[in-house]
């Protein structure tokens, strides 16, 4: 199968350090190549895959300070996907709306993976293109009311080797965090946690622009360096490290997270996850086996002393049997055959 993949030009793919959605693009795209597809990633110029790239720009947009309009050169990328169209079998976008109006004006189908949110903006574009094949990344992303064309829901999946399993947790005890430094992912929260408990807390994730008033202005002075401590915007190592050394990942979000790629890392290095009853989480998280769903603050403080109890091989096996890149991949087959079917009824 001939297959184009559409992933954001922010970040790269795979992103260094943080981008949930390049990570799924890289490994989507690469495992497809292994199994022998013809795969063709528009991406930024300095990413780095087994799949054919294309590129309007040499890098990461996030990483070039010249660059004053980015939605200029995702138009430009959604242009030269679209100009040849028809040399593919099925086109994959990661971009959200943006590829709704192109997709619409040729015969190859579009598949649309949900990786985000709908505002009150984007939500007029989805209503005037809702016949489209949109894939969910779970069932509690959906908005029914849209009456989006849903075809399918596929979880996020992840390289289970590149995150090694412990047995053990490092000691001394500790709680980790890993996300965006923002208010919807919680920190404020996790800090108020780890003070309940008396256990340190060690945090990771970027700051960005839009955050860094939240940064200075609430979170900053939390941070002592010692029971809460922040350790910036780490690597894949690191950030491996971080999770599989705690007792327990916190994930303690206030908005409808779609998936959250942190819970299934986690469990993965065998670190059970206390997450906050949103979104996706109760759907993600496998409740008193491999981690808590809890719907208050007070709830997750009383998780935590049980999650040093919870088994942690059971963690990493839940995490390997669902949510592998393998799984991830022929879930997305799926979708893609689904997608073909439909297109070719509709031409007859």
């Amino acid at each position: 199968m001939k297959i184009a993949q559409i992933a954001p030009l922010w970040e790269r793919v795979p992103p260094f350090r943080y981008g949930g959605i390049e990570l799924i693009v890289s490994l989507l795209s690469d495992e497809l190549v292994r199994r022998g597809h013809e795969v063709t990633l528009f991406a930024s110029g300095d990413s780095i895959t087994t799949a054919k790239l294309k590129s309007v720009h040499n890098q990461a947009l996030r990483l070039d300070p010249s660059i004053k309009e980015p939605g200029l050169y995702e138009q430009m990328m959604l242009h030269d996907v679209y100009r040849q169209a028809h040399h593919f079998d099925i086109i994959h976008s990661h971009v959200g709306c943006a590829g709704l109006p192109y997709s619409s004006l040729v015969k190859t189908p579009t598949v649309h993976t949900m990786h985000g949110i709908f505002t009150p903006d984007n939500e007029k574009m989805f209503r005037q293109f809702a016949w489209q094949p949109y894939i969910s990344i779970s069932e509690a992303q959906r908005e029914p009311r849209l009456g989006l064309n849903y075809i399918h829901t596929v979880y996020n999946g992840i390289d289970t080797k590149a995150y090694p399993f412990c047995a053990t947790p490092t000691q001394p005890t500790y709680l980790a965090f890993v996300g965006r430094l923002s208010p919807e992912k919680g920190p404020l929260q996790a800090i108020e946690i780890a003070r309940a408990s008396g256990l340190p807390l060690k945090m990771a994730g970027k700051i960005d622009a839009v955050d860094r008033a939240f940064y200075s202005e609430q979170l900053e002075s939390h941070i002592d360096g010692e029971q809460i401590q922040y350790l910036g915007e780490v690597s894949h190592d690191e950030k491996v490290a971080l999770l599989s050394g705690a007792t327990a990942t916190l994930f303690p979000i206030t908005w409808r997270e779609p998936f959250g790629l942190v819970m299934i890392e986690s469990m993965a290095t065998g670190t059970p996850v206390i997450g906050m009853a949103l979104g996706s989480v109760p759907e993600v998280i496998a409740h008193e086996k491999t981690g808590f769903v809890c719907h208050s603050i007070e709830k997750m403080v009383e998780a935590v002393p049980l999650a040093g109890k919870l088994d942690r091989q059971t963690c990493r096996d839940y995490v390997v049997n669902n949510f592998s890149v393998e799984s991830m991949t022929d879930q997305y087959l799926r979708a893609y055959d689904m997608a073909l079917i439909a297109s070719k009824r509709d031409k007859n």
